[in-house]
């Protein structure tokens, strides 16, 4: 039997919600065993309050951490000297940095020197340096957002009514949006494209996935489908499938029109993925161009 790797999860309070606190928990149990559960922050504030209950409920430790000068965030190099202690103790394998500031890059590097496996969690707005420093990373509002729309579907399912539907006392009537409203949903919109601007674009994991696919050695040009997510997670700590609206790897493989994908093996588990041969998208390689010899002329004594 395989040991569950053991992690370290390190919450920085100070750059993160404490509605994500399941979510985190939720998402690192995918990846091992917490065996560190620590927050930092200055609980002696009232915006730590929140904090309390959900601490208690599923057993984190909190670190206080006073603010020593106005404008300086001590939390940071708590977590640090925390983090560099666990490191040397040898009792983990993994490390969870959970914040949306990039003071911890060059924590994560040194992590990941060390051979440590490090997955950041942060929000959308979250820096790329921290982003590219971590072995693999989660959008919290995307891992939040997901789960909302699973417990949607489910009651609705159940009751046949959707879950976030609101009573006929409290609907707008059609034509008749306040100007406060679309106020709002500007505001969020903006807000949204400006917090996932460092997340990657699907165009440029189209653009990866066709350079391996042409790139694979396999002579039948085709790829294990859990193998092109592995490779894609390596190069781009921060894919995940449920950053795109999908819940399974095979659903969003199943968008590219010039992916073919076939099932193969007894059971029907191997899922094999390869570009379609009258795709566009197909890397047409050229022939060698073999050089015309000149024929030399002589001149007549």
């Amino acid at each position: 039997m395989i040991e569950d790797k053991r992690f370290a999860v390190l919450i920085d309070a100070d750059n993160v919600s404490a509605r994500y606190i399941k979510y985190i928990l939720d998402e690192i149990s995918n990846y091992g065993v917490a065996t560190y559960k620590r927050i930092y922050g200055d609980w002696t504030k009232t915006s730590a309050a929140s904090w309390k209950d959900v601490l208690l409920e599923n057993s984190v430790t909190p670190v206080q951490q006073y603010g020593y000068t106005v404008g300086k965030n001590a939390t940071d190099s708590a977590m640090i000297i925390d983090a560099m202690d666990i490191l040397y103790s040898g009792n983990v394998e993994g490390f969870c940095i959970v914040s949306s500031d990039s003071d911890f890059t060059k924590l994560s590097s040194r992590l990941r020197e060390s051979g440590m496996l490090v997955v950041g969690m942060g929000e959308k707005k979250t820096p790329k340096p921290f982003i590219a420093a971590c072995n693999q990373f989660k959008y919290l509002d995307v891992l939040a957002e997901t789960e909302e729309k699973n417990i949607d579907i489910k009651v609705t399912q159940e009751n046949g009514t959707p879950a976030n539907e609101k009573r006929p006392e409290h609907k707008m009537e059609q034509g008749h949006e306040t100007e406060s409203n679309k106020t709002l949903k500007l505001i969020q919109t903006q807000e949204n494209t400006e917090a996932g601007k460092n997340m990657t674009e699907l165009s440029v994991i189209k653009a990866a996935i066709i350079k391996m696919m042409n790139e694979t050695d396999a002579e039948d040009q085709r790829m294990n489908m859990g193998e092109l997510g592995s490779r894609l997670v390596k190069r781009y700590p921060d894919f995940d499938v449920r950053n795109y609206g999908d819940t399974k790897l095979s659903k969003f493989l199943k968008k590219f029109d010039f992916l073919e994908i076939d099932v193969r093996g007894k059971d029907g588990s191997s899922m094999w993925v390869s570009l379609k041969e009258n795709s566009e998208q197909t890397e047409q390689v050229p022939k060698p161009v073999t050089p015309k010899r000149r024929r030399r002329h002589y001149k007549k004594k």
